[in-house]
């Protein structure tokens, strides 16, 4: 075990019961938003590095981890922000910084757009920029149904090799432990949003300092979606990772942290 990690808990906010795991415990407070297929042990070698400098919180996601799931829940992305807030309100946590990757990034704006409650700043993480008439999200459906079936019969990280060929060893291995955890129905539902919600209004209303981090080698992030973000919001700071693709902290992990810089703690 980590020494940064310092436990694993349950609260129940929103309505339902989210998980989390806690790093650091000292410094500002920042709740990290993990993407559409990744539960929080995932992102836990970048929180230990985030713990250095701040109280860290990653968020299973519903349906997700060890998260509240099931078929009675909603996964939209609504609803899904509104776990953040609650989660937030739920521990007490005053004005924390919200950093979330590929769909943690989409719910993290969400949340901060709500006016439902006070978050310091957002580093928002290469999220998804599809959406209805726009062009669509790289990868496909399929990637992402296909891997959870396999490991929800018992995969191991030669078998997830496949799907994720330039992860490391450890990398693969949580993964084949962890992805089966991941409720389709909740996966499929905010695959189909990327589509379906257009978040490009949100960033018209963002009122927090913003990081955008854009991955070089991602393909979420065009340069033309770069222009229209910072012309609905020039405040907005642009980062790039010119040798990472979409996972950027797993391609490039020193890139990350040099892109992301001191922005959480300014």
């Amino acid at each position: 075990m980590s020494e940064a990690l310092l436990y694993g808990a349950n609260v129940f906010a929103n309505g339902i019961r989210q998980h989390y795991l806690r790093y650091g415990g000292e410094g500002s407070a920042v709740i990290l938003i993990p993407g559409i297929t990744s539960p929080a042990i995932t992102w836990g070698f970048v929180a230990e590095r985030l713990a250095e400098r701040h109280d860290v919180y990653v968020l299973d996601v519903r349906g997700r981890g060890l998260s509240a799931t099931g078929p009675d829940l909603d996964y939209g992305l609504d609803a899904m922000a509104a776990d953040v807030v609650g989660f937030a309100d739920a521990l007490g946590l005053s004005a924390p910084a919200l950093l979330g990757h590929s769909m943690g990034a989409r719910i993290a704006m969400r949340a901060a757009v709500s006016g439902k409650a006070g978050f310091a700043r957002l580093a928002l993480i290469d999220p998804p920029v599809s959406g209805p008439g726009r062009r669509p999200y790289p990868s496909k459906l399929p990637w992402y149904v296909d891997s959870i079936r396999l490991a929800a019969q018992g995969i191991d990280a030669e078998g997830m090799k496949a799907f994720c060929p330039t992860w490391s060893e450890a990398q693969l291995r949580l993964r084949a432990e962890w992805l089966h955890t991941c409720y389709e129905p909740a996966i499929v539902t905010a695959f189909e949003d990327f589509h379906r919600d257009d978040i490009f209004p949100d960033f018209a209303k963002i009122e927090q300092p913003a990081m955008l981090m854009v991955a070089g080698r991602g393909g979420v992030i065009a340069p033309e979606d770069e222009a229209e973000i910072q012309g609905l919001n020039p405040a907005i700071e642009i980062s790039r990772v010119a040798n990472a693709g979409h996972m950027i902290p797993w391609d490039d992990f020193d890139g990350f942290f040099e892109a992301l810089g001191d922005f959480l703690s300014r």
